[in-house]
């Protein structure tokens, strides 16, 4: 099974190493100290904290799995797209709903950091998958619930 790329921005890859050193280094450690201290009051059947510190334990190596995960498979997106002609990951587009009237300006941005309210939409959204490979002045469908066309007005 081929493995899925996950599109980072810059910021966005530095988070998740220092998160990832962070629990590693620091979360990991403390957890396995609170494991040893429970294990010395006893009985373990009944120990809550004991159980707690397991379930704290888990959680730490799934969210370490989980970065490390994202971590192999990151493309870093080109943010420089200055005098680019065509839509790509990382570029922003002004563009126009041709029903409406509207103009929106979005960036396309990878999945894990794509925030709607702020402008920020996935590579594998409806709107950013009909616009990718676009030049400026195109009118693109897109495949959405209800189809509607937008031009590209703009590419920065």
């Amino acid at each position: 099974m081929e493995d899925k790329k996950i599109y980072l921005t810059k910021e966005s890859l530095e988070q998740y190493k220092k998160r990832l050193i962070f629990l590693q280094e620091e979360a990991r450690p403390q957890v396995i100290e609170e494991i040893k201290e429970a294990r010395n009051q006893g009985d373990l059947s009944e120990n809550a904290e004991y159980d707690a510190a397991r379930d704290k334990q888990a959680a730490i190596e799934n969210e370490i799995l989980e970065i490390q995960h994202i971590l192999e498979n990151a493309i870093l997106i080109d943010e420089d797209t200055t005098g680019s002609h065509i839509v790509k990951i990382g570029s922003t587009a002004k563009l126009l709903d041709l029903k409406t009237k509207q103009v929106l300006t979005v960036t396309i941005v990878g999945a894990l950091d794509a925030d709607p309210f702020s402008g920020k939409i996935s590579n594998s959204s409806p709107l950013a998958k009909a616009i990718l490979g676009h030049k400026v002045d195109e009118i693109v469908e897109v495949e959405a619930p209800k189809k509607y066309k937008v031009k590209i007005e703009s590419i920065m």
